[in-house]
């Protein structure tokens, strides 16, 4: 593949339309009235593209959140499995948004698309940027560990470096997303990176894994007066706690190992956590690089990730992106954080 990269859509083979395309506000409007819900016609698009997902005014009530699975990405069983986590961890008290249950359902299904009805909850982003909400932050993902060691997943899937890593590697290089003259770069670090990787989850193998959220980002947590709630379990797999505890570090080594300490602070409380997976973090967040571009390439053809995520199909996004796993693949040497004090 040339530099002409970002010009070049229709080499590319992107197409204009998708499945997507026929959620119209009809369909979404007669999906939610499906679950026993009347409309009153007011949609609000809400900030989601692996799914899509809407605010519903409801005639005489309060608003509810409809979430429209993307087609062919998880089974029946799989979703049911996550709504049924959901209202386990509800049952615990633990303050998790769950799917409404109508008339002993969760999971519906309208003009093609599979969906589920939530209750809005309100909050904003968490900040995170104090020991007191750090600690309340550990002890809710401490509350949400302690209910997934309770029993495995069978139909969701398992973290691993080959689905997160391997794979995504190899279509993006199948796929001719890599600009030709970094072709050899790429295919360099990424193969070190990988092979380091494999190592430091090799040196973890007796790390027992457990159920978790799976994609805990600040933006799936909203916080109100009464702390934090998720609000979208649609991620939850089995893997190990470290992977729902690094996305909430940032800056430095020294920072993290501040903030890292605090959460642990919290989380300790409700769930014991073995310290040998500190050495997984920067595994993970290398990980978690090389899925986010095989992810973007291959949703290409939603017409919504063009428009949402213009900058991926120009060489300067792999110029970076090379840097970045080369700087990466130094911090997985490095060695494990080291918890640290403020």
């Amino acid at each position: 593949m040339n530099d002409t990269h970002g010009q070049d859509n229709q080499h590319r083979g992107v197409r204009h339309d998708h499945p997507y395309d026929g959620l119209t506000p009809d369909v979404i409007t007669a999906a939610v009235e499906l679950a026993g819900l009347r409309s009153d016609g007011r949609l609000l698009p809400l900030n989601s593209y692996e799914n899509r997902v809407y605010q519903v005014g409801i005639e005489e009530g309060v608003p509810v959140i409809a979430k429209f699975y993307r087609p062919r990405r998880w089974s029946d069983d799989a979703i049911l499995e996550e709504h049924a986590f959901a209202a386990e961890l509800v049952a615990a008290e633990v303050p998790v948004v769950a799917p409404l249950n109508y008339a002993g359902r969760t999971l519906f299904e309208h003009g093609g698309f599979r969906f589920a009805v939530f209750p809005r909850q309100g909050g904003r982003w968490p900040e995170l940027g104090d020991d007191t909400s750090r600690e309340w932050m550990g002890r809710f993902l401490g509350r949400i560990h302690a209910v997934g060691r309770r029993r495995r997943f069978q139909f969701r899937t398992e973290l691993s470096v080959d689905a997160l890593g391997e794979e995504p590697r190899a279509w993006l290089l199948e796929h001719d997303w890599i600009p030709e003259h970094l072709l050899p770069a790429y295919e360099s670090v990424t193969a070190e990176l990988l092979d380091a990787i494999h190592a430091q989850f090799d040196s973890c193998d007796a790390v027992a894994p457990l159920r978790l959220h799976g994609d805990c980002h600040p933006g799936n947590v909203l916080w109100t007066d009464d702390g934090p709630h998720f609000v979208d379990l649609d991620d939850c797999l089995t893997g190990p706690a470290i992977q729902d505890i690094w996305m909430l570090l940032s800056g430095n080594r020294r920072e993290m190992g501040v903030q890292l300490s605090q959460l642990l602070r919290g989380y300790t409380q409700f769930a014991d956590f073995d310290y040998s997976e500190l050495r997984l973090i920067e595994a993970l967040r290398s990980l978690r690089m090389i899925h986010y571009a095989g992810w973007l390439a291959r949703r290409w053809d939603d017409p919504a990730f063009p428009r949402a995520f213009p900058w991926f199909a120009e060489t300067r996004y792999w110029e970076r992106h090379v840097l970045d796993l080369r700087e990466q693949f130094a911090a997985v040497l490095e060695g494990p954080l080291e918890l640290a004090d403020a």
